[in-house]
């Protein structure tokens, strides 16, 4: 789990939001209590007072981060900016908030790796006097109780509780439920010779799993926690994700008290007999980061991965049974269309330099993993290869992902793909692949359907 995994829904009907932070509190969405004021308690040491030359006004040619381009042609995209730009490209947000776009493998390593530069807490934001109540992306950067934005000790505290109760998870276990899962999915469809994964298996699946981590009981009470989660984090038109999340806090709050009461083998209550001494509310905060990362950027992990094996002739070959293609695959996908795309953000502490830019404290920086796992410094010859996994799709640095997440996640991955195949050997696409689109996203990477087809196959 990352500060690139953490997945929020689209409070604001906004297309771009899907996906691109961590869930948090509604009321917390609020940014800091005065930006003007400079001995607010709330403004962590160095950030600029209102009307400061710190709040930076881009020159011309800062590019609006939203377009068609993001959607379906990222890659074309950020070479284009980085042969105008350089590694660190000016853009603009919602509203033409100004920020920067950071590219370069080598930089974006550079940021994530020195959080004494660059740092989480967004209430150093140099820009909030000039951010409205109504901001779109003010869900995904106000300042929030989670594991998110904390830092120093305090994040070394929080993420340490996190890591060691995922560390708690047999892989072998995990692996075993995802086929229990997976086969129960399944059986839903199997007999129709259609199906639409996005929705019916690769959303479904990691969200069940995660809450299985958690110790979350089966049951009616369950599958409505799927649902509202599923709102929470993909809103559909018509859908209340407000009210949705809600209720996801009201249910992680009566499983961490049922879970102090009756412990058991799982993540939730590991965190509570922690001798770090969570709170109850930083153990909620902190299971709902886990579940939401646990969820979408897995869900858009597992279908990329299924659209290259079931598009790309050097996976079509051994489709039905290469369990070193579906690694291979899954590698792949974190290099060249990895889940999440872009990531919001990190604050500059002080003044510094970056890719040739003078950064300003109180800056806000855009992780741009995608373009940086394909930077043509780190990839000459101009071929992006998929043979190592230094690609940096679970970000870097003190906020990358806990070790064992990653090995999780491609673990739950892994075991729906190879499941899936072995129960519908002959699965193909039920469209053309260049009737495939990609969500209107620049955050995160992510299929809007997958449809395919196989021959009907009994429960």
């Amino acid at each position: 789990m990352t500060e690139a995994d953490f997945t929020a829904s689209d409070f604001s009907d906004h297309p771009d939001l899907s996906g691109l932070s961590g869930l948090s509190d509604i009321s917390a969405f609020s940014g800091p209590a005065d930006p003007a004021d400079p001995t607010d308690p709330a403004r962590p040491a160095g950030a600029p007072p209102t009307g400061c030359p710190a709040h930076l006004a881009h020159p011309a040619g800062a590019i609006r981060l939203s377009g068609l381009e993001y959607q379906q042609t990222p890659a074309e995209l950020y070479r284009s900016m980085r042969r105008e730009h350089g590694p660190v490209a000016p853009v603009l947000l919602d509203g033409d908030i100004p920020a920067w776009l950071v590219l370069g493998y080598a930089e974006v390593t550079h940021v994530t790796a020195h959080d004494e530069l660059f740092a989480r807490d967004s209430r150093r934001w140099n820009q909030w006097p000039s951010i409205p109540a109504d901001w779109p992306l003010l869900p995904y950067v106000g300042h929030q109780p989670s594991v998110l934005f904390t830092e120093g000790a305090e994040h070394q505290r929080r993420a340490g509780v996190i890591t060691q109760a995922l560390e708690g998870v047999d892989q072998f276990e995990l692996a075993q439920w995802c086929r229990e899962i997976a086969h129960r999915l399944i059986d839903v469809f199997a007999g129709s010779g259609r199906a639409e994964l996005m929705a019916s298996y690769a959303h479904a699946l990691p969200m069940r799993a995660a809450l299985r981590m958690c110790g979350m009981p089966s049951g009616d009470d369950t599958e409505d926690l799927v649902t509202d989660l599923r709102i929470s984090l993909d809103a559909h038109e018509g859908d209340d994700p407000v009210a949705a999340y809600v209720r996801v806090g009201e249910r992680i709050q009566r499983l961490v008290r049922d879970k102090r009461r009756e412990p058991g083998a799982d993540v939730t209550s590991r965190m509570i007999t922690h001798p770090a001494g969570l709170t109850d509310e930083e153990i909620v905060q902190d299971l709902i980061s886990v579940i939401a990362a646990a969820q979408q950027p897995t869900a858009n992990w597992i279908c990329n991965a299924l659209r290259l094996m079931l598009t790309d002739d050097r996976f079509a070959l051994n489709v039905s049974g290469g369990r070193l293609s579906v690694g291979q695959a899954l590698n792949e996908v974190l290099w060249l269309d990895t889940p999440t795309q872009n990531f919001i953000g990190r604050w500059a502490v002080r003044d510094t330099r970056l890719g040739g830019r003078s950064i300003r404290a109180g800056d806000c920086l855009v992780l741009g993993l995608a373009a940086a796992n394909t930077d043509p410094q780190i990839w000459p010859e101009g071929h992006v290869g998929a043979e190592n996994s230094a690609h940096l799709s679970f970000s870097n640095g003190e906020h990358r992902c806990p070790y064992p997440a990653p090995l999780l996640a491609d673990c739950v991955s892994r075991t729906a793909i190879e499941t899936l195949l072995e129960r519908l050997p002959d699965l193909v696409l039920a469209v053309e692949p260049q009737e495939l689109t990609w969500r209107p996203s620049i955050w995160m990477r992510g299929l809007t359907a997958l449809p395919v087809r196989f021959t009907p196959a009994g429960g």
